[in-house]
């Protein structure tokens, strides 16, 4: 499915009625727009407000929400598969610790997650056309047709905008900024998560344990990146040093949550220093909650990655936290979703390396943007070769479908054994 609408929209996009210039859009220019769309990566080989018509804008626009909808849809009705895969004693202690999800639930949450979906984009939409209006010169109409595009763009984390220097010209406007990082974050941090805020806000402590490690970890991570971009780049003439003191938090605030997924960015990230680059790369990464519209191997696979770890280093056998028992195969498919990313992301960097000119920091940053189907870019997007481009529209794709089919595929094929071999200990460390 997700291959034919992707088709649908190269297609789409190929038309001359897309594109505002004579010629059109090239095979990998509009195969790259569509599946960048598609993927809610933002990665971008073409100038979105310039290079297409309010055909093309409409096209990109229908491709985000399908994408954004249908990654939520699917990640959830495969939460519900997976949970009526186990027995009926598994299946209701599962169900406890996933209440937003009810089994059976099919047409309840395909209708909950367009409700949310829209109710969110619609209250973003409200908040920055008047201030686009008001505040930055633009007619009514120019401010709507912007709120409306960049609402849609934000909450699904798909980070493409309609001018080429994505949210720079409202730097320093917290409003805007602001408004469009929380529909990311919401976006982003999963639609079970938001299901149950929305239905136990006021007792976090009957929240199952994927909200809270969701939520916690979440809230550190964005916390600690927007600290540390704000310190690493304070002086920095080329991004935040040459702004008043509250354009350089609100912009340094903004960034810490963009490599989450949501792919926008209010200075010039190719200008910012390689210790902010290594950064925003580590969080892209990991991008942000399960079953949302973010990438990465999401912050619920990091949490078990640091209990396990922490659990070496205080000599338990077992993985405990907030009173549950981590299961052994959720520890097996974390280990090896991170794994099989980080493969992934070598490999491809390595092979990017021997076959074009770029530095080691923007070929890493570039590959790591597609993997994690964030969008932020150094800017060497549009100067890559049209071999270089297809390949990270592949890379888009697994990034954004791979982690979701993986562990369901594992989660599906888990048997158990009836005859076990003898215990051997290799050398570690």
């Amino acid at each position: 499915m997700f291959l034919a609408v992707d088709a649908l929209g190269t297609l789409l996009l190929m038309t001359p009625a897309a594109s505002t210039g004579e010629e059109g859009l090239t095979f990998v220019e509009a195969f790259f727009t569509a599946t960048s769309s598609l993927a809610v990566c933002g990665l971008s080989v073409i100038s979105i407000g310039g290079d297409l018509t309010v055909f093309g804008h409409l096209v990109v626009l229908v491709l985000i929400q399908t994408g954004g909808l249908g990654i939520m849809t699917l990640a959830s009705l495969l939460g519900v598969a997976v949970v009526q895969r186990f027995s009926l004693r598994m299946t209701l202690n599962v169900q406890a610790e996933n209440r937003a999800l009810a089994v059976g639930d099919v047409g309840g949450i395909v209708t909950r997650v367009v409700k949310v979906c829209f109710v969110l984009e619609s209250l973003v939409f409200l908040i920055i056309t008047p201030r686009m209006w008001l505040g930055h010169d633009m007619t009514l109409g120019e401010a709507a047709y912007s709120g409306l595009f960049h609402s849609v763009s934000a909450f699904n984390n798909a980070g493409l905008s309609l001018y080429d220097d994505s949210m720079m010209r409202f730097s320093g406007d917290g409003v805007i900024l602001f408004s469009v990082a929380m529909a990311v974050i919401l976006g982003g941090i999963g639609f079970p998560v938001l299901i149950e805020m929305r239905h136990h806000w006021r007792a976090p402590e009957h929240w199952t344990l994927h909200t809270k490690l969701t939520l916690i970890t979440s809230g550190l991570l964005f916390a600690a990146t927007a600290v540390l971009i704000i310190l690493m780049e304070w002086n920095n003439p080329d991004t935040l040093g040459g702004l008043h003191w509250w354009a350089r938090i609100t912009d340094g605030v903004f960034h810490g949550v963009m490599p989450r997924s949501g792919g926008f960015n209010a200075t010039d990230t190719g200008e910012m220093r390689d210790s902010t680059l290594l950064l925003t790369i580590m969080m892209m990464f990991v991008g942000n909650g399960s079953a949302g519209t973010a990438g990465g191997i999401k912050v619920a696979t990091l949490a078990v990655l640091f209990l396990v770890v922490w659990s070496e280093v205080r000599a338990h056998d077992r993985v405990h936290v907030f009173s549950r028992r981590l299961a052994p195969d959720v520890i097996r498919q974390s280990l090896s979703l991170t794994f099989l990313s980080m493969t992934v992301v070598a490999v491809t960097t390595v092979f990017f390396l021997q076959a074009t000119p770029f530095s080691f920091m923007d070929t890493l940053f570039e590959v790591v943007s597609a993997v994690g189907v964030v969008g932020l870019s150094t800017g060497i997007t549009p100067e890559l070769a049209p071999w270089a481009q297809s390949l990270l529209a592949v890379l888009m794709m697994a990034g954004r479908m791979g982690p979701i089919t993986f562990v369901t595929a594992l989660a599906f094929r888990e048997r158990k054994r009836r005859y076990d071999f003898a215990e051997a200990r290799p050398m570690i460390g």
